[in-house]
């Protein structure tokens, strides 16, 4: 009996080659409108569906594939006696290998299309049915849904006449999931115009899996989302050292997330998810000693992240201090500077590519039996928002320095206070991060624990808090410690209390309107 193919694609991609290589080993080709008048262009013979079913397609190619006579023929158990029965009680001819990719749905969304009618007609029925009767049939169907696949198919069928059942079950969980992911891409369009947001479907795939955990007793596994496709820690490429660890991983998204709000040339320390050191200037080089000596003790065993490429100087910086440093990331590093650093087997070297914010990504937070949604916080405070509320008016340094501690504080765990000023050490405008109070209970704790972090370095700086003060006890030890201006979002019922008591210690204050929690 002549073994069939049934080809029916909306990407057309190698389908002619493939199509001549079935043909070659004797397959009978089955195939639709557009698929087949290409394969025929292509030198293939073809079979069109409504010969085999007796029925013509209708109502614009909308019904064409769903027949028995296709139906039957694919989903057909070989040694089953009933089914062979019926098969030839209804003149039905078994299908061997069935190729199908879907209406392009996604891409048609993807490339700005609104239009509901255009929408609702790239969404594909046959072709999911198609995919999932061959795919149930694995057994004795091959089904194949990427182009990608053709080669290896072709070639099992040239060398054994057939594909291996392993093949065909593996391509079948490749077709259960395109058809799911499909169909994820459907629902989450009509949910979107209904304004019913409701389901929300989460689709992974996983990338490795880890050692463990956060600690060794806890399994783990790294999973990221396909449609992902910028620049952050999931996609970039790992040029050296040893495999990444669960924390690795964690602590690198917190670094180059942060690092991407600064367009100056700037560095990022980050020890157990938060920053111990950010500093920004005109030259990477000087960024990375600022930052460094922000909290040197801190930063042995940390993970670093710059908005530049590393170069040279920063390399030899690393090799001079002699500094321990866990995992680097950076959208690239210079030829020597990789050489030099890909001599220790210890650091981890990760490249990105060309930094940017992604402003419509995600923020997801699990809870037991749950998680939490929302959009991420990509807002930005700008000069413009800045209200002074105190008779003392901040100098233009002091705000440019608030609005890089602002940055800053946005990616630190709440309570988070952050000092920060311009460097003493050049006249280049280098602002630097001079204490981190993060992850309190009580605003007042995370100054004060900012305030001995910092030491000598406070003196002159602006603070920047993620929430309004209850209270005044925290501008009062910010302003035993030296600080001259404070930003924080104001709000608080008690603000009143809090200004006056700025004015009496001669505290610049600003309110920005915006609150940045980070739990």
């Amino acid at each position: 009996m002549r073994k069939k193919a049934l080809i029916s694609v909306s990407n057309k991609e190698g389908i002619v080659a493939f199509a001549q290589r079935l043909t070659a080993k004797g397959f009978e080709v089955i195939s639709t409108g557009s698929t087949a008048q290409h394969l025929r262009e292509g030198g293939v013979t073809v079979r069109e569906v409504s010969e085999v079913t007796g029925f013509p397609e209708i109502m614009d190619g909308r019904v064409k594939t769903l027949h028995p006579k296709i139906f039957g023929g694919i989903l057909a158990v070989r040694n089953n006696p009933e089914h062979q029965k019926a098969l030839q009680e209804n003149e039905i001819g078994q299908i061997d290998v069935v190729v199908v990719n879907l209406y392009p749905f996604e891409e048609t969304l993807a490339g700005g299309e609104t239009n509901e009618a255009v929408l609702i007609e790239k969404i594909d029925i046959g072709g999911p049915s198609l995919i999932r009767a061959a795919a149930k049939n694995f057994a004795d169907v091959t089904v194949i849904v990427d182009t990608a696949d053709y080669e290896r198919v072709a070639s099992e069928i040239e060398k054994n006449g057939e594909t291996a059942l392993e093949t065909r079950r593996r391509l079948a969980c490749k077709a259960f999931e395109r058809t799911q992911h499909y169909d994820e891409a459907i629902s989450a369009w009509m949910r979107e115009i209904t304004g019913q947001p409701e389901l929300l479907d989460l689709h992974y795939e996983k990338v490795r899996s880890l050692r463990y955990g956060e600690n060794p007793h806890q399994k783990a596994a790294f999973f990221r989302n396909p449609e992902n496709h910028d620049p952050n820690v999931t996609n970039s490429k790992v040029l050296h050292g040893k495999e990444l660890s669960f924390n690795n991983i964690v602590d690198a998204n917190s670094a180059l997330e942060l690092v991407k709000e600064f367009e100056r040339p700037t560095v990022v320390f980050i020890k157990h998810n938060n920053p111990c050191g950010v500093a920004s200037s005109e030259k990477i080089e000087r960024a990375f000693d600022l930052s460094f000596q922000v909290d040197s003790k801190s930063a042995f065993g940390s993970v670093v992240a710059l908005n530049r490429p590393l170069n040279m100087a920063c390399a030899q910086y690393i090799r001079d201090h002699k500094i321990f440093i866990e995992l680097i990331i950076c959208p690239s590093f210079e030829k020597d500077a990789l050489e030099m650093l890909m001599q220790r087997k210890n650091i981890r070297l990760l490249e990105t590519g060309p930094l940017s914010l992604d402003t419509e990504k995600r923020d997801i937070k699990k809870v037991a039996g749950g998680i939490l949604v929302q959009s991420a916080n990509t807002i930005e405070v700008a000069e413009g928002d800045l209200k002074v509320v105190t008779k003392k008016k901040p100098s233009q340094e002091e705000i440019r320095a608030m609005l890089f501690a602002n940055k800053v504080c946005k990616h630190v765990m709440s309570n988070a206070v952050i000092f920060a000023k311009r460097s003493n050490r050049s006249s280049d405008e280098d602002y630097v991060v001079t204490g981190i109070g993060a992850g309190q209970m009580s605003r007042v704790d995370a100054v004060t624990i900012a305030q001995i972090k910092g030491g000598e370095r406070v003196p002159g700086s602006v603070m920047a808090s993620d929430a309004f003060f209850p209270f005044p006890d925290a501008v009062e030890e910010a302003a035993k410690a030296g600080v001259t201006s404070i930003v924080s979002p104001g709000g608080s019922v008690n603000d009143e209390e809090v200004i006056t008591r700025a004015d009496e210690l001669g505290v610049a204050m600003v309110f920005s309107g915006v609150r940045l929690f980070r739990h």
